[in-house]
C-alpha cells in the first residue's frame, strides 16, 4: 500500500522517544533579564541637526533640532508669535520639560495642514521624536509620558443622508 501505512511497525522507534529522560529534550529558554535590549542610535545629519515627522489629525510636523540656546521657529516666524495662546504654547514645551532640556536646543520647523491645534500636537511629537534620535537615552522618559505615540485620533466622516457624522435629522411620527 501506499507508504508502509498498512502496519504498526514504526511506532516502536516512537515509544522509544517518548520514554527517553526528558532532561535530554530540556531547552532553556531566556528569561526577560537576559533577552537583549534594543540599542538606539543617534541619528544626525551633516550639518548636526537631527529631524523628525510629527502628525496630529491632518497636521504634519518637520521638524529639525540642534544644540543652541532655546530658539524655536515655526514657518519662518517665533513660535509664540505663529502659537499666540498659552496652552499652544504649553503643549510645544513639555518634551523639552520632562526631559529637563529647555534652552538647550534650537527647533527649527515647518507645519502644515489642519488648525492650529493639530499642529501643535503634531510640533510636539516631531520634537519628542527628534529629541530621541538626538539623546537616545531620553526615549523612556518620553515614551512614559506618551509623547512619542502619534495620536490618531481625527474627525470622523459625514455619514450620507446624514447632516452631519452622528447627528440624526429629527424624526417624525406623523
Amino acid at each position: 500500500m501506499r507508504g508502509g501505512r498498512d502496519s504498526l511497525a514504526g511506532f516502536g522507534d516512537l515509544k522509544a522517544a517518548i520514554t527517553a529522560p526528558a532532561a535530554a529534550a530540556t531547552v532553556k529558554l531566556p528569561t526577560v533579564a537576559e533577552q537583549p535590549r534594543r540599542v538606539y542610535e543617534q541619528k544626525i545629519d551633516a550639518l548636526g541637526r537631527a529631524y523628525a515627522t510629527g502628525k496630529r489629525k491632518n497636521a504634519i510636523a518637520r521638524v529639525w533640532i540642534k544644540p543652541g540656546n532655546g530658539a524655536i521657529s515655526v514657518n519662518g516666524k517665533p513660535w509664540q508669535e505663529y502659537f499666540a495662546r498659552p496652552v499652544l504654547q504649553m503643549i510645544i514645551d513639555q518634551p523639552f520639560k520632562v526631559a529637563n532640556r529647555s534652552g538647550q536646543y534650537d527647533v527649527f520647523c515647518t507645519v502644515s495642514g489642519g488648525g492650529l491645534s493639530g499642529q501643535a500636537g503634531a510640533l510636539r511629537h516631531g520634537i519628542s521624536r527628534a529629541l530621541t534620535f538626538f539623546e537616545p537615552d531620553l526615549r523612556p522618559v518620553l515614551k512614559h509620558s506618551g509623547f512619542l505615540t502619534r495620536d490618531s485620533r481625527v474627525v470622523e466622516r459625514k455619514k450620507y443622508g446624514h447632516p452631519k457624522a452622528r447627528k440624526r435629522f429629527q424624526f417624525s411620527k406623523r
